[in-house]
């Protein structure tokens, strides 16, 4: 059984995107049957961010229905051990270009 956390900005970014976004709390729900069966990913829409023994980072496309064809990006975590995954940032790429290094770089710091 996959067990999954968001990081508190997820939380708060994910909120403001759900209400512009109606589709997206479904859309996340598929996307986690999508990861919990390949954690890394399959296709073009998964890049590895960082890894290590403990944890990759990846960054994904999320397909949001409510943006008709095109998509959210999502960086999480996922922990191979303790098969967990953590939502770290949610971002539509209309409105930023990149995700946000320094919280990853935070993220992976708090690991140790």
């Amino acid at each position: 059984m996959n067990h999954f956390d968001k990081l508190p900005e997820f939380e708060k970014e994910f909120k403001r995107l759900g209400n512009k976004y109606p589709s997206l709390s479904s859309d996340l729900k598929s996307f986690e049957g999508i990861i919990s069966q390949w954690p890394a990913g399959i296709g073009a829409n998964f890049t590895t961010l960082h890894h290590s023994p403990d944890v990759k980072i990846m960054k994904a496309r999320l397909a949001c229905k409510s943006l008709r064809g095109r998509s959210m990006r999502v960086i999480y975590a996922f922990h191979d051990k303790k098969i967990t995954f953590v939502y770290i940032e949610i971002y539509f790429k209309g409105d930023k270009e990149n995700e946000d290094r320094e919280r990853i770089k935070e993220y992976l710091g708090n690991l140790k």
